[in-house]
């Protein structure tokens, strides 16, 4: 199953390379050019046949967070620091997984600490610097490990689905897009999670005329310290805004229309923690009106984040229709 796989995959941020190559393989027989560019972004072209067609660029991020070796002590404990953002108390006692297979538990003195990863270490069960240096050397990158599994109610959970929710999604969608009237730029970034780094730079390369982020959004409907209205199992989310990007008025309209016209549940989504490529596009070049769809997640951030699946295919059903329109723009 490709979601599971794409969840599973080793992806911490800065180092994509597994998900991309998964990816490729995935989407050649769908594509008209496949480039893999200087950063490691992915951008699979689908060419439109329209006569007054659009540039659409979109965009979901490969990377997850992670772990990255800063220091071997002498008694074999491994210090890290954070490639994204980490939660310290969902990392603590979690399980580590590197590159090379190694697996290690992350512990340490953190009763005194806030979200301080200082005093943080990865145990792989080695008793000196000695022995530990011949399976992890500085800069190797840790992701968690979190098993994909099925729960109750159309529910998934697995580690990364931020956002390889996303990339599924997109390459589902590009499956089903037959003959588009639009062109449309898929692009899979890198780095999101460092400062939406990958998008920066393939809205540079394709100047598009409007750009959607394909992401998770914090889901509310759970004890939790954030405050907002998204739902598991309510709809695709049509992003208003984030701390990162007020999106196109004209577009969201536009997105609302379509999930009516073609039988499709959404909510609207709006938070006040958090941000998505859609900055990155919104910003390029000399601006681009820019859009989102997301998929209310709980737990994110962290080894085990939840998502219901019919919110999921709601989101490729909208995203297949979205691209398809005719865009005016005054």
């Amino acid at each position: 199953m490709l979601l599971k796989e794409l969840s599973q995959a080793f992806g911490v941020a800065g180092y994509e390379k597994e998900v991309r190559e998964l990816i490729k393989e995935e989407v050649k027989a769908y594509s008209d050019e496949i480039i893999t560019d200087a950063m490691g972004n992915l951008i699979v072209y689908k060419m439109g046949e329209g006569p007054q067609k659009k540039k659409i660029m979109l965009a979901a991020h490969m990377d997850e967070i992670g772990l990255q070796v800063t220091k071997i002590e002498n008694d074999g404990q491994i210090k890290v620091k954070t490639l994204g953002f980490l939660w310290l108390s969902t990392t603590y006692m979690s399980r580590f997984k590197f590159r090379n297979g190694i697996i290690g538990i992350a512990a340490g003195r953190i009763e005194d600490q806030k979200n301080e990863f200082t005093k943080l270490y990865i145990d792989i069960g080695a008793k000196s610097k000695e022995e530990a240096s011949k399976y992890v050397k500085l800069g190797d990158v840790a992701s968690y490990i979190g098993e994909y599994i099925e729960l109750k109610d159309n529910n998934i959970a697995a580690k990364a689905l931020d956002d390889r929710i996303g990339c599924y999604i997109m390459v589902e969608a590009l499956k089903r897009i037959v003959k588009p009237q639009n062109d449309i730029y898929f692009t899979f970034t890198v780095q999101e999670e460092l400062g939406c780094r990958g998008a920066k730079v393939c809205a540079e390369r394709i100047k598009p005329d409007l750009g959607i982020a394909i992401d998770v959004t914090p889901a509310h409907d759970y004890p939790c310290d954030l405050e907002g209205s998204n739902t598991l199992g309510a709809g695709t989310g049509i992003k208003i805004s984030d701390p990162s990007v007020i999106c196109d008025e004209y577009l969201i309209d536009e997105m609302v229309q379509c999930c009516e016209e073609n039988a499709i549940k959404y909510q609207y989504d709006v938070i006040d923690k958090g941000g998505t490529d859609a900055s990155s596009i919104n910003q390029s070049n000399l601006g681009v009106r820019t859009a989102g769809i997301t998929v209310a997640t709980r737990y994110p951030h962290g080894p085990n984040s939840m998502v219901n699946m019919l919110d999921v295919e709601a989101s490729i059903q909208l995203l297949c229709k979205y691209v398809d329109r005719s865009f005016i723009f005054e």
